[in-house]
């Protein structure tokens, strides 16, 4: 088995379509097929089930797709490896992350690492937690920045980035607005502003509120934080945030939550192996600054 059809395999399976899959990897299109009917012999099973208009993976050609993908990713970390030690550092860094991290400032994190590796091809993207954490496994990403959820799946690598207090987010006109503390029970009755599922402190407060006995619910899902503050400031609703959103607007209330309340966790999570150029960025972004 040659890394070339491994390549060549997840191309098919990301395109769909033989003729796209060639298109990308610059190769003509009856090399690629003969490469992967190769494949097919190789390991006993039909990967695609073929047909005029498209082109779809079988069973085996799921299962087979993530090993494919880790495998490429453990080659491309082990070339970046080398080019580390050679001082060259002229590899890739996909970065996925949360839109708001208070533990960790990306920009001025990337900036500064960029400064020391230039010829360093970084790509960056946001997301939900889970989603982020599925995009490392199937090694689409090298690191991604997210909140701790229940579990992690066995085959990736966290590590604590910072914790802070979980608090309620409401108008300025709304009653718990003048309070100093408040109970997550109290906040069986009300309407919620939240992120989608899947996101960190989305599931989190689920759990918060889940254990305190209220159930809740989520009249308005977004997807960025500006968002969410703007539609509690209006009054749409209240949330569940971490405390220093309060940064971000002083049109807002923020208070307390009363009783013992897990933390909201950032953490990273890179590849097994880890690239190099994580490997790096993360031994930058964990520098005490000067």
């Amino acid at each position: 088995m040659e890394l070339r059809q491994l390549e060549y395999f997840v191309a098919v399976a990301e395109e769909s379509h033989f003729t796209r899959a060639a298109s990308r990897m610059h190769v003509a299109q009856s090399g690629l097929s003969a490469s992967i009917r190769a494949l097919e012999k190789e390991l006993g099973a039909v990967l695609f089930r073929r047909s005029t208009r498209q082109v779809q993976l079988t069973a085996e050609g799921e299962a087979f797709l993530g090993e494919a993908r880790r495998a490429l990713s453990a080659t491309s970390a082990g070339r970046d490896a080398v080019a580390a030690v050679q001082g060259l550092m002229r590899g890739s860094l996909a970065i996925g992350s949360l839109q708001c991290l208070y533990s960790l400032h990306l920009p001025a994190a990337l900036s500064g690492f960029l400064a020391v590796h230039p010829g360093l091809d970084v790509r960056l993207q946001h997301g939900g937690s889970t989603e982020l954490v599925e995009q490392v496994r199937a090694g689409r990403l090298d690191v991604a920045f997210v909140s701790r959820p229940a579990r992690f799946p066995d085959d990736v690598n966290v590590a604590p980035l910072g914790s802070e207090a979980l608090v309620l987010a409401c108008s300025l006109e709304h009653p718990f607005a003048a309070r100093r503390s408040v109970k997550p029970l109290e906040l069986a009755d009300e309407r919620f502003v939240d992120f989608q599922a899947g996101w960190g402190t989305r599931d989190l407060a689920d759990a918060v509120l889940a254990e305190a006995g209220a159930q809740r619910k989520v009249a308005l899902e977004i997807t960025d934080v500006h968002s969410l503050l703007d539609l509690v400031v209006a009054g749409l609703g209240v949330a569940l945030v971490p405390e220093t959103f309060y940064h971000k607007t002083n049109r807002a209330a923020f208070v307390p939550l009363d009783g013992h309340v897990p933390a909201w966790e950032t953490v990273s999570v890179t590849t097994n192996p880890t690239s190099a150029a994580a490997t790096a960025f993360l031994e930058h972004v964990r520098r005490p600054p000067k």
